[in-house]
């Protein structure tokens, strides 16, 4: 991608925190999800990890390499002229440095935001240690410093996620996780699994920096997310679990009916979809 045109992005992306609306982050696995949500309105777009790795035929949880990362990441960026933030995931690597080889090869592939969780390796704790994920944030950091590009680092903690510790613990287990992420560098705060109203208004008034979590049944809608001050909520692996369920039931239809009702159902013609890329 033009450096220019990724600097816009990326400054864009930066402005839509400030709205006074929420920015609803739709994520895409594929170039042709990514043109589907930017055709419907959306302002930017994330990428789902577990959305990638299924489409890989991998089970999500780190199990691509950071090559295919990369490069699932480059033909969604390319796809789009909006701003493309970046699931990275815990970073693809041990220590802090690999942490700022992955996003830098991610921002070399055209992302201008990326998500950084605090989930630990399996076989140990849930999470890792917070001073640890600080310097991961400081190195994740560094590197959008030096790729001279203006990174939108997201921060995100399991605390919720996770369900660690009695309910009524995670909200300072939470706030205190987070904290530090913003005094390691971290732009925004995602906090998914958190779903509560006032527990959510309490984050937001806490914290210095935008907020953000994740869409579920029992998410307020958005214009009390708004009214509450939250600002950008994000999908995750909805809409790939949508789609893959969709694709499920249309095989039933025809393998029992040779039926091809749901398939046709408000489809895009063959038409429309080849207008997506041209």
């Amino acid at each position: 991608m033009e450096r220019h045109s990724q600097a816009v992005r990326a400054e864009r992306f930066h402005a839509l925190h400030r709205e006074p609306t929420v920015l609803a982050l739709l994520n895409a696995w594929d170039a042709g999800s990514a043109r589907v949500f930017e055709q419907a309105g959306c302002m930017a777009i994330g990428t789902t990890s577990a959305g990638i790795a299924y489409a890989l035929g991998r089970p999500d949880g780190e199990r691509l390499t950071r090559a295919e990362l990369v490069e699932a990441t480059a033909r969604m960026a390319a796809a789009v002229d909006v701003p493309l933030s970046a699931d990275a995931e815990a970073g693809y690597g041990a220590t802090p440095a690999d942490v700022a080889d992955t996003v830098a090869e991610l921002l070399a592939a055209g992302a201008v935001g990326v998500n950084l969780e605090d989930a630990a390796p399996e076989g140990g704790a849930r999470l890792r240690d917070a001073v640890d994920q600080a310097e991961r944030l400081r190195a994740a950091r560094a590197a959008g410093e030096e790729a001279g590009l203006r990174l939108f680092l997201n921060a995100r903690t399991d605390v919720y996620w996770l369900a660690l510790g009695p309910p009524e613990d995670r909200f300072e287990l939470a706030l205190s996780r987070a904290l530090d992420y913003v005094e390691a560098g971290a732009d925004g705060i995602f906090v998914p699994g958190v779903s509560d109203a006032e527990e959510i208004a309490a984050l937001v008034r806490a914290l210095p920096v935008p907020v953000n979590v994740l869409a579920s049944p029992q998410t307020p809608p958005l214009d009390a997310l708004e009214r509450i001050g939250v600002k950008r909520l994000s999908v995750g692996s909805g809409p790939v679990r949508a789609v893959l369920d969709l694709a499920g039931r249309i095989a039933l239809e025809v393998l029992e009916t040779g039926g091809s009702e749901l398939m046709v159902a408000g489809t895009l013609t063959y038409r429309e979809a080849n207008e997506l890329f041209r």
